[in-house]
């Protein structure tokens, strides 16, 4: 009897933003000749870098990265095409006989990439996305209530881009089609990184402040005078929306930074409880014991 073919490993990297993925999937690349896939949905944007918290060329330290800085912010660009670019660059890693590493905060991306949720094929409809440009979020949520109700219960009603992608799927189906996910070509080691709440908002108001010392708040200005909307700012998330604001006179600085602190916690929390879900999910401290992680990837790759 014909023995079937093994499935190629790839590795993934979770846990709640500030917990120490980009570095843990580095160091894992140099230990097992892996390359690193980006599943962030706005670090695929060019010029988006500090409020995005992207990895720097230095941090790279030669290991190659994929997924990053492939399209203008102008643009639009959606699950369905992340799913599309990162199956390609995983089949590409696997075939040069490379370790597939995939480390990024946008956990949505991830499980359609590890096959644990699809996404609907419906292309971008730039009039409809035109007509619902300067509605409000509740304006917005009312609409999708009226095409799928179902799917309106499920969504975040604060994120005009899923409001907007449900809508566009929705009037091109008839509604949100039920997730019937596929099956995964790769066998995944899904490797998380738990870190206690308390000690991650300490780390969330040093890095934000970080960053601002970096040039957050001039990377905002810059995109603006490029000709990034307010509006499409806002649609980027957090660090974004609140900066937009603050440039438009809004808000205080100090009370961008209070607000930027609290959100980004709560965005934290949600993290941790989608993650939760996965019963798959390897679980290491933090912060995370790089021996005792290439030791677990040693192991699952010799299986």
């Amino acid at each position: 009897m014909q023995q079937v073919s093994k499935k190629p490993p790839a590795i993934a990297i979770v846990g709640p933003t500030a917990s120490g993925k980009t570095a843990l999937s580095i160091t894992l690349a140099k230990e097992f000749a892996g390359e690193v896939i980006s599943a962030d949905s706005r670090q695929v944007y060019r010029g988006m870098d500090i409020g995005t918290a992207k990895v720097t060329p230095e941090e790279m330290t030669n290991i190659p990265h994929h997924l990053l800085d492939i399209c203008d912010p102008k643009d639009i660009y959606t699950a369905m095409d992340f799913m599309r670019d990162g199956k390609t660059v995983l089949k590409d890693i696997t075939e040069r006989n490379k370790l597939p590493i995939i480390a990024g905060g946008t956990f949505f991306y991830l499980d359609l990439l590890k096959g644990k949720l699809s996404a609907p094929e419906v292309e971008p409809n730039e009039v409809l996305r035109a007509e619902l440009e300067n509605l409000s979020n509740a304006e917005l949520f009312e609409q999708l209530k009226v095409l799928d109700e179902d799917r309106a219960q499920s969504i975040d009603a604060q994120n005009p881009r899923r409001l907007v992608r449900a809508i566009e799927i929705a009037t091109a189906l008839g509604k949100v089609p039920e997730n019937t996910p596929p099956d995964s070509d790769y066998r995944w080691l899904t490797l998380g990184i738990d870190i206690p709440l308390s000690v991650l908002e300490k780390r969330i108001r040093q890095r934000l402040l970080h960053r601002l010392e970096q040039g957050m708040i001039e990377e905002v200005e810059r995109l603006h005078d490029e000709g990034i909307s307010y509006e499409r700012l806002d649609s980027f998330g957090l660090e974004y929306r609140y900066i937009s604001r603050y440039l438009k006179g809004l808000i205080t600085k100090e009370v961008m930074i209070e607000e930027l602190v609290v959100k980004t916690r709560q965005f934290a929390k949600r993290q941790k409880t989608w993650l939760k879900r996965d019963i798959d999910i390897v679980w290491l401290e933090y912060p995370a014991d790089t021996q005792k992680a290439i030791e677990i990837v040693g192991n699952f790759l010799t299986d």
